[in-house]
């Protein structure tokens, strides 16, 4: 069985386009709907990631739609704990494809990861 996990030095949930989220504001509150588009810079990446090393300059301190965490995605999304590993990685199957490609390094990596 697939597992997921985050890949280092993808960065594809960075792209933050809101043009691809239209129903953003379903799933944050007011306050964090503004803190989403403060973030998106150039070309539609969040300011807080680093293109040089290709990681969040503040992964610590992320904000909370940007964690994949049960009780997060259960709040935002009512995805239950123990759907969160199939939708994480179809999350990411659907990101990483719209950003990268569906054949790209990113993909073949995040697949081998996840164990596909």
């Amino acid at each position: 069985m697939a597992t997921w996990q985050c890949v280092k030095q993808c960065g594809a949930c960075c792209h933050l386009q809101p043009e691809d989220r239209p129903d953003l504001h379903e799933y944050l509150s007011t306050e964090e709907l503004e803190l989403f588009l403060s973030m998106i810079g150039e070309g539609g990446w969040c300011i807080n990631f680093d293109h040089d090393s290709r990681e969040c300059r503040i992964y610590p301190n992320r904000p909370r739609f940007c964690r994949v965490e049960p009780a997060v995605f259960q709040d935002m999304y009512g995805i239950e704990p123990e759907e969160l590993n199939d939708f994480a990685i179809e999350c990411c199957h659907q990101q990483i494809e719209g950003v990268y490609g569906d054949r790209s390094l990113e993909m073949i990596r995040f697949d081998q990861a996840v164990g596909m």
